[in-house]
């Protein structure tokens, strides 16, 4: 038994892994309500099936093998391969089959309550399930083991290596300078944007998103698009990859940038290498590189005055009414409006991060025991106010607002502020690599810019960690200051602040 058996069981493990993933995604947007039930017990069973073949001590042999022999007879790619999945089979071997089902029907039962108190803007009907599963990532951290803090072990599921101590440091950098040049924003006259909460018609912007995603070099003929209560991107190989956009009539900020975002994503799903299904070297590095590519899209190329040279006057000809008498200039000022808001996902670009400092600040202390779930509306509501200066109005628009807790996806969102930093980073880079990027972009012509990304990133499965592979694009580990000098020199000339050195 060699490198090609292990190839085999581990295309078998993706195939099942990849048919709870089309479970999971038909669930948010297809199903109907009554099929929950049985959605929740189908998802349980494959997890189930999935984790069997994950932890099979035969693979186990295989990899012990291989990862003793391999130094000398194996390739790098293969090499790292087979470290990546001995570590990953190390960590399933900790979870017993009972656990994982019943972490997996949580899930979908806690989805479905999420997605009900959400709608009637009741957390009470959605805390008993929250409860539980919050227990279960409790239990799953004690499991795998971890050091300094139990959130360590959840966070590494999503940045393998990142740590409260880490973090801590990085958010320390948020608070210390986002927060102080946000402060001078607020000083600042804002931009108008009345214009962007008209009547937006449900079809002409959905039109208009696919119109998007092709400029981008989306692959239609390996993808589509749908509409979900939460956008989000899922993929069941390079070759079949989803993202879902969410519409508001009455607030146009919404899909363009959502599609943007989940484009993103989509890219980069669809710029893995198909021979290497199933395998680490098949795989995105980990949750902030994806992030990185998403936000990448989203704000340097989207909320960017050259993309919408390129973009404006078609959405303005869909509009006329709305958008006939606002210029180009107008348009990009208000995209890029700084302000204290309530919904993460439609959150400008530099507040963004002080929703996921609410969000680590939450999640570290649930984890940890310091705070109950009962509590979580009122200790929500308070760091907002801590945070933001705002008074959260109700549930819907507060703790209720995210799907993430309901998968049980704790550790995640960090990785959002992680994905725009690198973002920053590796558009700098970019933009000195590419000859006349920022000209291309007015030109609508995007294509250099994927194929960079490609080529730097996406080929790369986890061949490399996040951190070698910042290292290997831009020449350093990721550094917070290019995300600050991003902002600095936007925003700035946005609103017109004095120039302060970066």
């Amino acid at each position: 038994m060699g490198y090609r058996d292990y190839q085999e069981r581990m295309t078998k493990i993706a195939d099942i892994s990849y048919a709870i993933a089309l479970l999971s995604w038909d669930q948010e947007t297809y199903m109907p309500e009554k099929g929950a039930a049985f959605r929740a017990q189908q998802i349980a069973t494959l997890s189930t099936i999935a984790h069997g073949l994950a932890t099979d001590n035969e693979l186990g042999g295989i990899l012990t093998d291989l990862n003793k022999s391999g130094s000398h007879s194996l390739p790098e790619k293969e090499k790292r391969n087979v470290a990546r999945s001995l570590r990953d089979y190390s960590k399933q071997k900790k979870y017993s089959s009972e656990f994982v089902e019943r972490l997996s029907k949580t899930a979908s039962e806690c989805f479905q309550a999420w997605q009900k108190a959400k709608t009637e803007n009741r957390f009470a009907l959605f805390a008993p399930l929250l409860a539980t599963m919050v227990d279960l990532k409790k239990q799953e951290a004690e499991l795998l083991g971890y050091e300094a803090h139990p959130y360590n072990a959840l966070l590494d599921q999503y940045e393998p290596g990142a740590t409260v101590a880490a973090l801590d440091i990085l958010f320390k950098d948020v608070r210390e300078q986002l927060v102080k040049f946000v402060k001078q924003i607020a000083a600042a006259p804002k931009p108008e944007d009345a214009f962007m909460y008209k009547h937006y018609p449900k079809e002409k912007q959905w039109n208009f998103g696919l119109e998007l995603l092709k400029q981008m070099h989306y692959d239609f003929e390996a993808g589509r698009q749908d509409i979900s209560i939460h956008p989000f991107t899922t993929s069941f190989s390079a070759l079949d990859v989803r993202v879902t956009t969410k519409i508001l009539e009455d607030n146009l900020k919404s899909m363009i940038w959502s599609c943007i975002h989940e484009g993103g994503h989509g890219l980069y799903e669809q710029g893995l290498p198909t021979s290497e299904y199933g395998l680490p070297s098949g795989e995105a590095i980990s949750l902030g590189i994806h992030e990185s590519q998403s936000r990448l899209w989203e704000n340097n190329v989207g909320r960017c005055l050259p993309y919408w040279k390129a973009n404006y006057e078609r959405l303005q000809k869909l509009y006329p009414e709305n958008l006939g008498k606002v210029t180009l200039e107008q348009f990009y000022r208000a995209m890029n409006r700084v302000e204290p808001s309530f919904i993460r996902i439609e959150a400008d670009e530099l507040t963004y991060h002080f929703h996921i400092l609410v969000r680590y600040d939450v999640e570290k202390k649930l984890i940890a025991g310091k705070i109950q779930v009962k509590e979580l509306p009122e200790y929500w509501n308070s760091r907002y106010k801590e945070y933001l200066g705002i008074d959260v109005p109700s549930d819907d628009k507060g703790v209720l607002q995210d799907i993430h807790w309901s998968h049980g996806s704790f550790g995640y969102f960090p990785t959002y502020s992680l994905g725009s930093f690198y973002a920053a980073q590796f558009y700098h880079r970019a933009n000195m690599e590419i000859k006349g990027l920022e000209t291309l972009i007015e030109q609508g012509n995007l294509l250099p810019l994927l194929q960079w990304l490609r080529e730097k990133i996406h080929k790369h499965g986890k061949f490399y960690t996040a951190e070698e592979l910042c290292t290997q694009v831009t020449g350093e580990k990721l550094n917070f200051k290019y995300f600050m000098e991003y902002a600095k020199n936007k925003y700035g000339a946005i609103y017109n602040l004095k120039k302060e050195k970066v």
